[in-house]
């Protein structure tokens, strides 16, 4: 649909164009779907669709940073008629079958509606027989948006969250949320609660919806909603100081495949080709990197590696991880109810380890499940982690001081760290892989445990170098060794090889995850032949 297409059938977009023309003297820019290459504007003024009808306009100049949501707006007339149609529906509630989901739900309203609004004004005997609000054909459209929005989905966050370019969402008081747009960054909204009751009145319900009830002796909440999003809680104003405060961490319905963050540069293809025979050969590896870092995204675009004939189990406090292959056994921690009901990470890794799984997914390790995890991989499991530190001395730090005290002979069970940041490089917000380590074992001389860079990322010209060609300890000694090669170096010529597939896939544009991941497992069954291009 082009823009003026867009402006016929869409009354309230062509409003809202006609106030900003009138405002700032010319009509934003429309994109059907923007791109990242926007990031590098100066000055923005430009609107997308979301979900129809939704729409958003981006406006970015001098300190003005804004984003605004462009949706149905109610008269004062029509918000007293939409009320009376709610109340209308919610008396009818009770004698109506419960729907078994959300589309069932939606269905119901859209039928509900229609039943219970006229075009046209009721006689008397109508109304006694049956109570009808009268309204305008146009505007039932609009009563059936509000109506989904507010009863079966997110209410006033929804055309935040049918975004797809929005990554976090920010919610600090009564004023403005903020949101972190993957092109633009951080914007200002123009969604707000009108006061603090409402603000506490959506937080509660949400909380209830999640099944992690919010309340003063129970201030911290850490849930997922509906639509998979992450969401962190905080009710009490001694905790939060300038009232109820939430973040909301988005992730995408299919997660960004490895050929996707090679185009973006946050690895390069060679970086991936070694995780690629990492992943492959059942190494244990630690995602590792500050909050917002990517970790979570890059540890789902690594799970295409693993054989798809394995089995997958992951272990979670919030799931998140998404792999691909089909035997998945997928546990999520309890950490709510009675103590005697209650399942932490601890619990759910010591079940793992009689499950049998090949690969054993940890959301995060945080404590003390840090030392189940390390007795897996003791035992032959392997591990793949998301784990909070900046560096791998600090990765060691904390995996061997308190509270998570696994000692430090332990941690060469672990073969690779892969070490994210979130950079402000050339005024663009980036992510970048920094550095890939290797754990090569504990030296008793030092008491310490060595480590070997083999990738690092160089900030001068956003290069990544291989510093571990004909040097690596886990490509030399752990998965050539594994796969019988009689010269060691043989394994970095199938490193290349699988570092051109990589790139020839972000040369062809083959970004979408489920493709990939078919391509990367067909080389799994018939090697280079089953590839779709030439190499």
């Amino acid at each position: 649909m082009n823009f003026d297409e867009a402006l016929m059938k869409y009354p309230h977009l062509r409003a809202y164009v006609d106030k900003i023309v009138e405002t700032t003297g010319r009509p934003p820019q429309y994109y059907e779907k923007p791109t990242r290459d926007l990031g590098h504007l100066k000055e923005v003024n430009l609107i997308y669709p979301t979900r129809l009808p939704l729409f958003v306009h981006i406006y970015i100049k001098g300190k003005t940073r804004e984003y605004n949501v462009i949706e149905y707006v109610l008269t004062e007339e029509e918000k007293k008629k939409y009320d009376e149609l709610i109340s209308i529906l919610l008396e009818l509630a009770p004698k109506l079958k419960i729907p078994e989901n959300d589309d069932e739900f939606a269905q119901v309203i859209v039928k509900l509606i229609d039943e219970y609004t006229i075009n046209r004004p009721q006689t008397m005997p109508e109304k006694l027989q049956q109570r009808k609000v009268y309204v305008e054909p146009e505007t039932v459209e609009k009563f059936k948006y509000f109506a989904i929005r507010n009863l079966v989905k997110n209410g006033l966050l929804e055309p935040l969250l049918s975004d797809e370019w929005i990554e976090d969402i920010h919610s600090f008081t009564v004023g403005n949320i903020y949101v972190v747009n993957k092109i633009f960054g951080m914007l200002k909204t123009n969604v707000t609660y009108k006061d603090e009751r409402e603000l506490v009145v959506y937080i509660k319900n949400m909380s209830e919806r999640i099944g992690k009830p919010v309340s003063v002796s129970r201030p911290i909440v850490d849930g997922v909603l509906l639509d998979g999003s992450r969401i962190n809680i905080v009710f009490a104003d001694d905790v939060s100081i300038r009232g109820p405060s939430f973040t909301i961490r988005r992730f995408a319905d299919k997660p960004p495949s490895c050929t996707q963050l090679i185009a973006w540069n946050t690895y390069s293809a060679l970086e991936m080709a070694y995780m690629w025979l990492a992943l492959e050969n059942g190494m244990n590896v630690f995602v590792s990197g500050e909050t917002a870092s990517g970790k979570t995204t890059a540890l789902n675009a690594m799970l295409a590696f693993i054989l798809p004939t394995q089995k997958v189990l992951s272990a979670e406090d919030t799931p998140e991880v998404q792999p691909p292959q089909e035997v998945w056994q997928r546990l999520v921690s309890r950490e709510v109810g009675p103590e005697e009901s209650r399942v932490t990470m601890f619990d759910i890794l010591k079940v793992a380890l009689r499950s049998r799984p090949n690969y054993i997914l940890v959301g995060e390790i945080r404590g003390k499940e840090a030392a189940t995890a390390f007795g897996a991989m003791q035992t032959g499991h392997s591990v793949m982690s998301t784990f909070h530190a900046s560096s791998v001395g600090k990765l060691i730090q904390r995996l061997t001081g308190d509270p998570i005290n696994v000692p430090v002979r332990f941690v060469d069970n672990l073969n690779i760290a892969v070490i994210l940041q979130a950079v402000y490089y050339r005024g663009k917000f980036l992510r970048r892989c920094t550095a890939i380590e290797e754990i090569q074992g504990y030296s008793k001389e030092i008491d310490g445990v060595i480590t070997r860079r083999v990738f690092e990322w160089n900030p001068m010209d956003d290069s990544h170098t291989f510093l571990g060609r004909n040097n690596s300890f886990i490509l030399e000694d752990k998965i050539a060794e594994r796969q019988g090669l009689t010269d060691k170096r043989l394994i970095y010529n199938e490193l290349d090889l699988r570092a051109r597939i990589l790139q020839k896939m972000v040369d062809l544009k083959i970004f979408d995850y489920k493709e990939v991941k078919e391509i990367i497992w067909g080389y799994y069954a018939n090697g280079v032949d089953s590839l779709p291009f030439r190499i």
